[in-house]
């Protein structure tokens, strides 16, 4: 199957020129940004169990063998399994649970999947932080490459602090000033994330970032 990416285009590259010449000019350098994402919301949840606290490359791995054991990684699949098989690909119990506990829940039609595409952003936040296993973080990261909602930018998320640090030359980002360019950047947050991102994974060489400075 082929790989599907964050679609935006000429329209949000524009919006953010608009509003902030100096991230403008990255955009420039950078380019377009290809960030793939998961559009099924059952899979992206399990998946973000499964990736806590572990690497890119070990979650992969422990996903791809519960795919495997399940045969199609869907609810019904996945309650047929017992949490120590769920385990046994790789994981903590508690992250089997998780996912076991999720699964029943979709399942059960306890927790409809296909309705989050209807809810506001704060509704579809508020959902999946209810469930066990996932946080505001998880559930702002779904909200952006599950259901790619336009205007995510996450305050909890280091690698957007870090990038707006490096871009913006501060120390430190502060909750006022985070608003502040949430404001600015808004309804394009989730572009501008896209690329604070990839300024924080050093796509501009020769940026650093400024909290390096601070004594220890």
């Amino acid at each position: 199957m082929a790989a599907t990416y964050f679609v935006y285009g000429a329209r949000e590259i524009a919006g953010l020129k608009a509003r902030d010449k100096r991230l403008g000019e990255t955009i420039d350098r950078i380019g377009i940004v290809k960030w793939q994402v998961e559009t099924d919301v059952f899979k992206a949840v399990v998946g973000s169990i499964v990736a806590q606290q572990i690497s890119g490359k070990a979650a992969e791995t422990v996903f791809n063998r519960l795919v495997v054991l399940a045969g199609e990684l869907t609810p019904a699949n996945i309650v047929r399994l017992e949490a120590e098989r769920i385990q046994k690909c790789g994981m903590s119990m508690k992250k089997a649970a998780n996912i076991l506990d999720f699964s029943r829940k979709v399942d059960s039609e306890e927790f409809d999947v296909f309705a989050l595409s209807t809810l506001s952003d704060e509704e579809v936040v508020s959902r999946l932080s209810a469930l066990r296993g996932i946080g505001p973080w998880t559930a702002e990261m779904i909200l952006l490459f599950t259901l790619q909602r336009p205007d995510v930018l996450s305050s909890r998320d280091f690698g957007i602090l870090r990038g707006m640090r490096m871009l913006y030359r501060h120390r430190k980002i502060t909750k006022a000033m985070f608003e502040r360019y949430r404001r600015r950047l808004s309804p394009f947050g989730s572009v501008a994330s896209l690329y604070f991102w990839k300024i924080a994974g050093g796509a501009i060489p020769g940026l650093t970032d400024p909290a390096s400075a601070l004594p220890k």
